[in-house]
């Protein structure tokens, strides 16, 4: 992990010192370097619980795909951003690769450290660099509101977090993840798990703390939506797994029955606000907390299937909503606008837009065999075991989810074609390559779930 860690260093520096003529070109195949040394790290951690130890920085079957997983977003998200991005100053695009190669060095650390409190401070340094994204290079003036939104809602929670940890701390209780082994019932206290779980549940994010998301979302550039979408929202889930671990039983006994009845019924009502929305990047943003909140409620059943699901849900909804978000840019690029009926058979001859449209549509309702399919059954499974009062929720969320997932495509690709949307030219072969990097990472997993599971 020092070795990632030190290379990514080593491509920040690399990237302020090249020529203007070979700026992304460069960053793209250096950044891709870490995801290749990335991959190194899979070999014995699904034997071994912990693996690449090292001075609290360390590996197991939770961490790694997430690592793997952000190691490979980062280029496809500084490709995505090429077209918009190119028009400025040299310092301005070097700024903006900067910030993501910044938060691709704190989401590593974030994933694999041992120490809840390094794992504090990563989790909070992506913060600032996410902020800039958002405020820098938004799309609209209202972008300043959005990043407003961002930084309040995430200081406000993450300081009961931070008192939480210090409370532990204080108590003479080791807060790392691995040489742990206290007895959680003679110090936790409802008051304080709830304090620590707060962060995450936001950053997550579930229903009713998530407005600050859509606007995020709608505001952002392309490699911002897709980082938030992909990444920074598993962060949350990530942090609520490894929390619960501390306060496994306050939490079983206290707060997860809630938890699953407010993450449940919060899923329903989002996937009913999906389809009321007219905006593409909106509805995109909204369908994350859907299904956020059902991946949170199959954590808090606390059982090995639901931690499971979690894991698989993770990782396939941040290779599909990376995904979606980059197939709305290309719209955005050519129309100027998110509005879906605009938006509207915006297709041109010789495209594979339709089919891309269809392939992410049908993976974001969890239609198998595609690996969202396979974390919903799991999560839903467990859910229902736990209660089968839930099966009304999980009934309507399946529906809710597959009408707004089929109506973004028959919006996008189906009737009447105007002047105002037909494309000028076809896709080009880098917007082509960014979403089949999105499409093979998909397959494999189909291929082999035990890449995730």
């Amino acid at each position: 992990m020092i070795t990632i860690i030190v290379t990514t260093l080593g491509i920040i520096l690399a990237s302020w010192i090249t020529p203007k003529n070979k700026l992304w070109c460069i960053s793209i195949v250096n950044s891709s370097f870490i995801f290749l040394l990335s991959t190194f790290i899979y070999s014995g951690t699904n034997n071994i619980i912990w693996n690449h130890l090292s001075l609290s920085l360390t590996l197991d079957s939770i961490s790694t795909p997430l690592v793997v997983l952000s190691c490979w977003l980062i280029p496809v998200s500084i490709m995505a951003s090429i077209n918009s991005l190119s028009p400025n100053s040299i310092n301005n695009q070097r700024s903006f690769i900067l910030y993501n190669l910044i938060i691709l060095m704190a989401l590593i650390v974030t994933f694999s450290t041992s120490s809840l409190i390094i794992f504090f401070i990563a989790f909070e340094a992506t913060l600032i660099p996410t902020l800039l994204l958002i405020s820098r290079w938004g799309m609209q003036k209202e972008r300043i509101e959005a990043s407003y939104y961002f930084l309040f809602y995430t200081l406000i929670s993450s300081l009961p977090l931070l008192i939480g940890l210090i409370t532990i701390y204080n108590s003479n209780y080791n807060t790392s993840l691995i040489s742990s082994n206290w007895n959680p019932s003679l110090i936790v206290s409802p008051t304080l798990t709830i304090f620590c779980i707060l962060a995450f549940l936001v950053k997550v994010p579930i229903f009713t703390f998530h407005l600050w998301l859509p606007k995020a979302h709608v505001e952002a550039p392309v490699a911002g939506s897709m980082i938030l979408a992909a990444i920074l929202l598993k962060m949350g889930g990530y942090g609520f797994i490894r929390i619960y671990g501390f306060f496994w039983e306050s939490l079983t006994s206290n707060v997860s029955s809630a938890l699953i009845f407010f993450c449940c019924w919060g899923g329903i009502l989002t996937s009913l606000i999906c389809i009321t929305q007219t905006d593409l990047k909106s509805l995109i943003a909204y369908s994350s907390v859907s299904h956020m909140s059902f991946m949170i409620a199959g954590i808090s059943t606390g059982t090995e299937w639901g931690l499971k699901a979690s894991i698989i849900i993770m990782i396939a909804h941040g290779i599909v909503s990376s995904a979606l978000f980059a197939l709305a840019n290309i719209f955005y690029e050519r129309s100027g606008t998110r509005i879906l009926l605009v938006n509207r058979s915006l297709k041109s001859i010789v495209s594979l837009l339709p089919l891309f449209w269809l392939t992410f549509a049908a993976a974001n309702l969890g239609l198998p065999p595609l690996p969202n399919a396979m974390g919903e059954i799991l999560s839903f499974t467990s859910i229902l075991n736990w209660s089968l009062i839930s099966y009304l929720p999980i009934a309507a969320g399946i529906v809710f989810t597959s009408i707004f997932s089929l109506s973004i495509y028959q919006f996008l690709n189906s009737g009447w074609s105007h002047k105002w949307n037909l494309m000028n030219s076809s896709i080009c072969q880098r917007e082509n390559l960014t979403i089949t990097l999105h499409l093979i990472p998909l397959f494999l997993i189909i291929l082999s779930p035990n890449l995730i599971s």
